[in-house]
């Protein structure tokens, strides 16, 4: 299936450390949104060069 440029939107990466991820992005020019924290885990969004969407998220550790 052909997409054009731009038209993914949500799509998602699973990080173990929200901050490192953030300040990664940050250190290359990505203009990344700050981190949010929700009660389903600590997120970060950013487009990349051809506009499609990005949820970097921070899972909360499930407790036993």
């Amino acid at each position: 299936m052909d997409m054009p440029p731009g038209s993914a939107k949500g799509l998602q990466i699973v990080v173990t450390d929200i901050e490192v991820a953030h300040a990664h992005l940050s250190e290359r020019g990505v203009e990344v949104g700050d981190i949010q924290d929700l009660p389903w885990g600590r997120f970060i969004f950013f487009n990349d060069p051809d506009g499609n969407g990005w949820a970097i998220q921070q899972a909360i550790p499930s407790s036993s």
